[in-house]
């Protein structure tokens, strides 16, 4: 599945809400993605619009033009059949170097970050 970004934001540990360390992205056509983890958590939490998913062992690539998460295949529908969502960031607002660190947070010990930056 692939997602053009309008708009990336992300926060390493938000303390109103307990430290939950949050990745989001809104798209150019309105779709919103968001990819969330509290510190005690083995589980990383995915939402795409109104859909969600609670995963482990996912593998996100960050490049200064692209987001890509990968899932194991089946492991879920929330990308629509693929195990693959892609979100270009090419013309997304957004610090790139708070993404990495939030990225940082929410894989670390459950899945593999990958920095191409």
């Amino acid at each position: 599945m692939q997602l053009t970004s309008a708009l990336i934001f992300a926060n390493p540990a938000d303390d109103e809400e307990d430290n939950l360390a949050t990745l989001g992205s809104n798209s150019s056509n309105g779709e919103l993605f968001i990819m969330s983890r509290y510190p005690e958590e083995t589980e990383i939490d995915l939402m795409l619009d109104e859909e969600g998913d609670t995963l482990r062992d996912i593998k996100v690539t960050l490049s200064a033009t692209h987001l890509r998460i990968e899932t194991a295949p089946g492991a879920t529908d929330l990308f629509g059949g693929d195990d693959v969502l892609e979100i270009s960031l090419a013309n997304a607002l957004g610090d790139l170097d708070e993404v990495e660190q939030a990225l940082k947070v929410i894989l670390a010990g459950t899945g593999t970050f990958i920095n191409e930056r």
